[in-house]
């Protein structure tokens, strides 16, 4: 097989594989625009197992972040 003909058919694959590669852009703008918080809370809210642990852990993180938040008030 000539060099020529080699590499006439790797172009044909490439240009081929090229071809069937799927375009990510169109799928990145339908994606949710909802925060981590939002998504987090419809989680929690869910009747999935697990559900209550999510909503457990954002009631910890909002107790924590409120103490964090009063010491910094108590401070200044």
């Amino acid at each position: 097989m000539s060099n020529r003909k080699l590499a006439v058919g790797c172009a044909i694959v490439v240009l081929g594989i090229a071809a069937c590669a799927q375009d990510d852009s169109s799928q990145t703008q339908s994606r949710s625009t909802l925060t981590e918080r939002q998504k987090d809370s419809l989680i929690a809210r869910s009747p999935i197992p697990g559900a209550k642990a999510v909503q457990k852990s954002m009631n910890v993180a909002d107790s924590a972040s409120a103490r964090a938040q009063r010491a910094v008030d108590t401070s200044q």
